[in-house]
This record gives C-alpha cells, structure tokens and sequence, in this order.
C-alpha cells in the first residue's frame, strides 16, 4: 500500500483525524497544540491522530493528498476541513462547532 492509500484509509475509517507534528499530549509545534486545543474546546477529545515527525513518508505524502503546504491538517468524516489558521476562523465563527456536532459520539 502507497502512502497516499494509507493516507486515504486513515481519513476514512476514523471520524476526526489530524495529522500534526507531536501527540495531543505532547505537540511538537505551536500550531498542532492550537489545533488539539481548538477540538477539546470543541468538546472533542478522543480523535486520531497521527505524528507526522515519525513518517517522513506521511509528513511529505500528507502534503499532496490535500493539496495543502502545511501541518497540522484536520479531516472529519474523510473530508479536509483546513489547518491551524482555518481552524481558528472556523472555530471564532461557530462553523467548526456545528461541523464536528454530528461526530461526537
């Protein structure tokens, strides 16, 4: 399997998935810390992640599967919603609350 299909199935058989540098526990940049701040303000705390300073394959590859220059990548039910600053946006506006509303479980 190529890393853009293990990129695909990542997305795809989890609802919430972000691709950032470190753990929710222990990110490794200032802008994956704001990602997993922005979804547990979101109420969403269990969510897949994965660390892409562990896989240089999936740090490149995330990269060209959405098109997108930069960590972290947000992805609810399969779908790329943004990064850190998108994220923001979206939280500030509400639009990110009501997006992840129909995941919580």
């Amino acid at each position: 399997m190529d890393v853009q299909d293990r990129i695909k199935q990542t997305v795809t058989s989890n609802k919430v998935v972000l691709y950032m540098k470190g753990t929710p526990d222990f990110p490794q940049c200032g802008f994956s810390a704001n990602a997993v701040a922005i979804l547990n303000a979101c109420g969403i705390d269990d969510f897949a992640s994965v660390n892409v300073l562990e896989d240089p394959e999936i740090r490149q590859g995330i990269k060209q599967f959405a098109n997108w220059p930069t960590i972290p990548q947000l992805y609810v039910n399969g779908e790329f919603v943004g990064g850190s600053d998108i994220l923001r946006e979206m939280y500030q506006s509400g639009e990110l609350q009501q997006l992840l509303e129909g995941v919580k479980a």
